[in-house]
C-alpha cells in the first residue's frame, strides 16, 4: 500500500471512523480504539483473561491503539459502553500511552515479550520511526521510497538525519532525486493527520517487515560473539581462524569494536562516555590499557579528575587480566548503549575515511 500524498486532496469528507461533534473533545472511535480504551478501564485485573484469548497479532494491533488513544473523556466512555458507567466515573479521564500499554501488557505477558512489542511500537530505547529510519541502510530505504510519491519522500527525507537524507538522495534515480529536492526546498509544513498517517504507513508495512526479513551477515555475528571473547580466548580462535581462512577473520576484525577503537571517538563522546560509568571500573579497565589509550582517556578529563584516576590505578596493586578484560568489555558495551540511544557516535574510523590536517 502507498503512503498518503501529502498535499492530495482529501475526497469525501472526514476519514471513515472519525467524527468530530460540537465538543472537539468528542470523537466517535475505531473499533481497536474503542477495545483500547475499554480494557485500560478494565485494568490488568479484569483485562488479563482478556488479552489471554488473544494472539500476537491481536495484542500488537491493541498496543498500537492503546499508545495513539490519547485522552479519552468520561462522556466518550459513557457512549462506549453504559454498563461501565459506574466502575469508571470516579476516574473521570484516562489516557492512553506507553507507560500504562506497557504496564497491562507486563500483568499476563512475560517481560521479553512485551519489551519486543513495545520496542515494534516506540523503537529501541524509546526512539521514534525517524530515528528507526536513520539507522536504515540507505539503498534499502532508497529502494522503497522510490516507489512512493515525490512530495511523501521529501516529507521523510525532512524528518530524519541530514547525513542519512543526503545518501539516500545520492542512490535514488537521478530524475526522481532533483524532483526530490526542488520539493524539499519548497515544502509546507505538513497535516498532523497526514504525518502520522506517513509514520504508520512506515512503522507497519516498511520497519515490521525490514526487523522480520533482514538477516544479519554471519561475519557480523560472529564480530559480536569475538567482542564478548576475554583477549586471551579472542587471540585463539583468531589465529586458528587465520590459519583456516585469512580473509573472513580480516571481516571479522573489521566488524569488531574493541576497546582500543574507544580511542577513536570524538572528545564530546568520550567525556559523554565517562559520566555514564563507574569510575573505579574505568581505573580497573584503564590498568590493562596501553600507554597510548591511557593517555587519549586522561586527555578527555580535568587534571584533578586524571590524577585522581592515576592515583586510583596505582593503588590498586595487581589485578587479574580476567577482571581488566571484563571491564573493558562493560566500558565498551556502554558505549554501544549510549550509540543506540542517540547520545554519542561511534565511527571506528576505516581507512577512506581517515582525516588529515
Amino acid at each position: 500500500m502507498a503512503l498518503t500524498e501529502p498535499n492530495a486532496q482529501p475526497n469525501g469528507g472526514p476519514a471513515k471512523g472519525l467524527q468530530v461533534g460540537d465538543d472537539a473533545t468528542q470523537r466517535q472511535m475505531r473499533g481497536d480504539e474503542k477495545a483500547a480504551a475499554l480494557l485500560l478501564a478494565l485494568g490488568p485485573d479484569f483485562g488479563r483473561p482478556i488479552l489471554e484469548e488473544l494472539d500476537e497479532v491481536e495484542i500488537r494491533t491493541l498496543s498500537r491503539a492503546m499508545v495513539r488513544l490519547g485522552p479519552i473523556t468520561q462522556q466518550m466512555l459513557d457512549e462506549l459502553l453504559a454498563e461501565f458507567i459506574m466502575g469508571v466515573s470516579s476516574t473521570g479521564t484516562m489516557a492512553g500511552n506507553s507507560d500504562t500499554t506497557e504496564r497491562l501488557l507486563l500483568s499476563f505477558l512475560p517481560q521479553d515479550r512485551v519489551e519486543q512489542i513495545m520496542e515494534e511500537i516506540r523503537g529501541p530505547a524509546g526512539r521514534n520511526i525517524w530515528e528507526k529510519l536513520s539507522n536504515v541502510q540507505e539503498d534499502i530505504l532508497a529502494s522503497y521510497l522510490k516507489n512512493e510519491y515525490p512530495q511523501t519522500i521529501a516529507v521523510v527525507l525532512t524528518k530524519i538525519s541530514p547525513d542519512h537524507a543526503s545518501r539516500v538522495l545520492a542512490v535514488l534515480p537521478e530524475e526522481l532525486a532533483l524532483d526530490v529536492v526542488q520539493r524539499m526546498l519548497s515544502i509546507d509544513p505538513v497535516q498532523k493527520e497526514i504525518l502520522e498517517k506517513i509514520e504508520s504507513t512506515l512503522r507497519t508495512e516498511f520497519m515490521s517487515t525490514l526487523s522480520h526479513t533482514q538477516r544479519r551477515d554471519s561475519h557480523e555475528q560472529m564480530a559480536d560473539i569475538f567482542n564478548a571473547f576475554d583477549r586471551q580466548t579472542e587471540a585463539r580462535f583468531m589465529t586458528a581462524l587465520e590459519d583456516q581462512s585469512r580473509d573472513s577473520a580480516e571481516r571479522i576484525k573489521a566488524l569488531m569494536f574493541t576497546f582500543d577503537d574507544l580511542t577513536r571517538l570524538e572528545s564530546a563522546a568520550i567525556q559523554t562516555l565517562l559520566q555514564n560509568f563507574d569510575k573505579k571500573e574505568m581505573a580497573l579497565a584503564l590498568k590493562g590499557a596501553s600507554d597510548a589509550a591511557r593517555e587519549f582517556f586522561f586527555a578527555n578529563m580535568s587534571t584533578r579528575a586524571a590524577g585522581m584516576m592515576r592515583d586510583d590505578m596505582e593503588t590498586m596493586g595487581a589485578v587479574r587480566l580476567k577482571d581488566v578484560d571484563e571491564a573493558q568489555s562493560r566500558l565498551v558495551n556502554t558505549a554501544k548503549d549510549l550509540a543506540a540511544r542517540g547520545e554519542i557516535v561511534i565511527n571506528k574510523g576505516k581507512a577512506d575515511e581517515e582525516m588529515i590536517l
